[in-house]
């Protein structure tokens, strides 16, 4: 299989399936002396994974990362501290499916020979026939995300010694949109939603608050912590961190469920979700990131330009469109509406000069590079196609038309899953390109 890797300088490779043992990612170009670990990774799963509360597929799926290699087991000489900082290496990250049990398989072949409408489920048949890794949808099903994500955190970890930050949130969902707000108090929000996340997170207490995966582990030490875990997480997942939602919005400021900065909206989004999940349907939405710290002028021209690069999270499971800035908006402006106008503020005592913009519809990218303003990325979100309702289909031997009534597990919606993956992916792809514009530079 091909076209599971991404990058040049800051190269990520993924591996992995829904039902195969787990997923893994595989990380070159990460500098040394960077401090990454398992709780640091999690924290970011966490936001992630499903089986949460009733927006996400009742998966218990607790996505503890392992970090296989990639950092030194020790101080390397006396006098030197070292020990579990990345030290050049490739950095690989083990992430094993852990509730992948054999109803949910048995769900999984009686339905496999008709498809989904929607899913990559009859394409893939077309494409590896008969060993098509059907279990799950295999690497189609969303769970490969999990790969991106975990990635994501090292970009991230990198991206912020050099003063560049990235953030994700719903923008949109169910057809209910938020309303603009400055990046600042958007940070804000999302701080405190991943806050409030953590503290909730009955895996991350056991795994991290307890100290039972802890760096200086061996892997073999982790992996009887894990294989010990696996038969409590059915009764842990039942019992849960119950949330007082009215305690979370007067502590964090914060929807409990939906990472959405306008509260008003996230609520009417959730009743909107619900109302569509209870007519056995499910509904999609918009989510955005925002990347601010970024040098002007980095990109590539031509087939490498940046806004190019970023529409590559297409590959994003149930992302149809990708806009940049006001992306589709646009069609309908004319160019004075659309042009993002200059001027220059010089320092009466330093005389240091600086350009600025009077708005910022190119989302920060002209010509395929950064304009030095924060880049914003928008990535629709479609509905999830595992549906209750009955859909005509076809069986993928005997191409005979049939219908399909769902009885795998299902996300009522995607999106509120989706943000943390494109926050990870945007990182991925910036950092890739920051370290491509300073070597450039450097020369």
């Amino acid at each position: 299989m091909l076209g599971c890797d991404i990058g040049v300088l800051f190269k990520v490779t993924v591996a992995g399936g829904s039902y195969q043992d787990g997923n893994t990612t595989h990380i070159q170009g990460i500098p040394p002396g960077v401090w990454i670990t398992e709780e640091q990774i999690y924290s970011d799963l966490l936001l992630r994974k499903p089986g949460q509360d009733e927006l996400t597929s009742p998966r218990r799926e607790p996505d503890i990362p392992i970090i296989y290699s990639g950092i030194n087991a020790a101080d390397t000489m006396p006098g030197f501290s070292n020990k579990g900082l990345t030290n050049g290496t490739p950095m690989v990250i083990l992430i094993p499916n852990m509730d992948r049990h054999f109803e949910h398989i048995d769900a999984y072949q009686k339905t496999n020979r008709s498809p989904r409408p929607g899913h990559a489920s009859y394409a893939s048949y077309q494409k590896y026939g008969e060993c098509d890794d059907a279990i799950g949808a295999g690497i189609f099903s969303g769970r490969y995300t999990c790969t991106i994500v975990a990635a994501g955190v090292v970009a991230k970890q990198i991206l912020k010694r050099h003063g560049i930050e990235v953030t994700g949130y719903i923008r949109e969902a169910a057809g209910v949109r938020a309303q603009d707000m400055p990046i600042e108090a958007i940070r804000q929000r999302v701080t405190a939603f991943r806050t409030m996340r953590k503290k909730h997170d009955p895996v991350y207490d056991i795994m991290f608050g307890q100290g039972r995966i802890r760096p200086e582990m061996r892997l073999l030490e982790k992996m009887a912590v894990l294989a010990e875990f696996e038969p409590q997480i059915p009764e842990l997942y039942a019992r849960g961190k119950k949330m007082d939602e009215a305690a979370i919005r007067k502590e964090y400021g914060v929807h409990p469920k939906l990472n959405c900065p306008d509260i008003e909206a996230a609520d009417e989004m959730y009743r909107r979700i619900m109302e569509i999940t209870k007519d056995g349907d499910s509904s999609g939405g918009l989510v955005e990131v925002v990347a601010t710290g970024l040098p002007a002028g980095m990109g590539e021209p031509v087939f490498r330009k940046l806004d190019g690069e970023l529409g590559k999270m297409m590959s994003i499971a149930a992302v149809k469109a990708i806009e940049i800035g006001d992306g589709f908006k646009v069609k309908d402006r004319r160019g004075s509406e659309c042009n993002d106008q200059m001027y220059g503020v010089i320092d009466d005592v330093s005389g240091s000069k600086e350009v600025c913009f009077k708005s910022n519809h190119a989302g920060g990218i002209v010509g395929g590079l950064t304009t030095g303003q924060p880049i914003v990325v928008s990535l629709a979100v479609k509905p999830t196609p595992t549906i209750g309702k009955p859909q005509s289909t076809i069986d993928k031997i005997s191409h005979e038309t049939m219908i399909l009534d769902a009885v795998t597990r299902r996300d009522p919606t995607i999106v509120p899953r989706v943000w943390p993956v494109a926050e990870a992916f945007v990182s991925i792809i910036l950092l890739d390109h920051y370290m491509q514009h300073r070597a450039y530079q450097g020369m």
